[in-house]
């Protein structure tokens, strides 16, 4: 197992194959004030708030499992080639769990209780993992790098794009039984099915690397990482928190090598009516541009489009550090979002403001903690999350309804905007660029001396 410390320059080392992602034009020679950064991304995992369950039954020649699950038909289909039954002798029943947003031990619980209940015939088998089980054993959302090389035009317009991403897969579902992990635990086991990353517009780790601003010139590409440490699959989002994080990082840097603030310096790269529309909604909302007030006080700025075909969202974030003890207080958060036409406004809201605490969590404090002897996350106490003294103080949501237009979803739009504009923030009150997810872990304060 690798030293967390090093898992980055790892990512870059390990076999993996290239895919392009995007280009558009030809990329000029960087200038000599061209912006470059590289961020980081470590584990992370789904933490549900209660670990994973599952009964199984298995009777009259018929196995029934119920366990909460975001596939039955690829679970029921995994398990019954694990068990070397016709697919028809295995039912899977849904049953509400404590929430995973993606993939996490809930699969491999139903395969556990299945494996049981098939030795024990007639007897219904209810399996419970532990914390420590779940915290060890569920897929972990991946470690990620980027590395990003921008600069502007004579006119202050974003001339040239260079992007590239290292990512292990994001996308591991129960495609064959060698996707269950108790399958690797049998005396035949089974082989899981080769990593393929999912293409765009949707993505993998790539998701949301492609700007939708208008830029001349760029070149995306991913390294697909097929070789792991960790398992690791989908969890809310998928890259497209690191990326949107990575992309609106640059922008704003970009807006102050060009003299413009944030909000206009994006306005300005941007054609569509829509995107224009929540940018503008959610700046007016705030009263942008202000300035934060108080020692260690900053806002911040994001915006993205979600896999660049589905819901628009707009971020303002002010916030205020103390230095001392590392703390990071979120006073304000306003948004805007256009997910097409609202069926439910008070549903949009729950998603939003969750995605914001989901994102605020990620973003500030968590990782995997691990090194060449094991993990260390095995319980919350090595696995900090949001505590509600921590959630920001005030959160407006503006819903922009689109009456007769396609519905756009919104439940993950909120996690990348919601990173890049505490990012932001952080770097307006601190007047240094952090560019090591978490944030907000002890020993922050040290990368603003460094």
């Amino acid at each position: 197992m690798p030293d967390e410390k090093h898992i980055h320059e790892l990512l870059t080392r390990l076999p993996k194959k290239h895919y392009p992602v995007g280009s558009k034009g030809s990329l000029d020679a960087p200038s000599t004030k061209a912006y470059r950064a590289r961020v980081t991304k470590q584990y992370l995992m789904h933490g549900s708030i209660g670990p994973s369950c599952s009964v199984a039954w298995y009777k009259d020649d018929l196995l029934t499992v119920w366990t909460h699950t975001q596939g039955v038909y690829p679970l029921r289909a995994g398990i019954a080639e694990m068990l070397g039954l016709p697919v028809a002798k295995v039912r899977c029943i849904h049953v509400e769990g404590s929430g995973c947003y993606g993939h996490n031990g809930a699969d491999d619980a139903a395969a556990d209780a299945a494996l049981v209940a098939m030795a024990l015939p007639g007897q219904p088998v209810r399996v419970q993992w532990m914390r420590e089980q779940e915290n060890l054993w569920e897929p972990y959302s991946s470690a990620m790098l980027t590395e990003v090389q921008a600069d502007l035009d004579a006119s202050g317009k974003v001339r040239n794009w260079k992007y590239e991403l290292w990512s292990t897969p994001h996308n591991e579902r129960i495609v064959n039984a060698g996707r269950l992990m108790p399958a690797w635990l049998l005396a035949r086991p089974f082989t899981p099915a080769p990593s393929v990353p999912i293409a765009q517009p949707e993505g993998d780790g790539d998701r949301n690397a492609v700007p939708l601003y208008d830029i001349a010139n760029t070149q995306i590409d991913m390294n697909f990482v097929t070789t792991m440490p960790f398992r690791t699959s989908a969890q809310r989002s998928l890259g497209a928190h690191v990326n949107v994080f990575s992309i609106e990082s640059a922008l704003d840097e970009l807006a102050a090598r060009a003299g413009v603030d944030p909000v206009q310096f994006r306005l300005q790269h941007l054609s569509d009516p829509r995107a224009i529309a929540v940018v503008k909604s959610a700046a007016s909302a705030f009263g942008w541009p202000h300035k934060a007030t108080g020692p260690g006080s900053g806002i911040g700025f994001a915006f993205a489009r979600y896999k660049n075909v589905m819901g628009y969202c707009a971020i303002a974030v002010q916030l205020h550090v103390q230095r001392q003890t590392g703390e990071v207080i979120i006073d304000r958060v306003v948004t805007a979002v256009d997910c097409g036409q609202i069926v439910s406004p008070d549903g949009l809201r729950n998603q939003v403001e969750g995605g914001i605490v989901q994102s605020a969590s990620w973003t500030l404090y968590e990782k995997v903690l691990y090194d060449p002897a094991g993990v260390r996350s095995f319980d919350w106490s090595g696995y900090p999350i949001i505590r509600f003294p921590a959630v920001p103080g005030s959160v407006e949501v503006h819903l922009l309804d689109q009456p007769g237009q396609p519905f756009l979803g919104a439940a993950e739009i909120v996690q990348g905007p919601m990173a890049a504009a505490l990012g932001n923030a952080m770097a307006d009150a601190t007047g240094k660029r952090l560019l090591d997810l978490p944030l907000a872990r002890s020993g922050w304060q040290k990368g603003l001396e460094g």
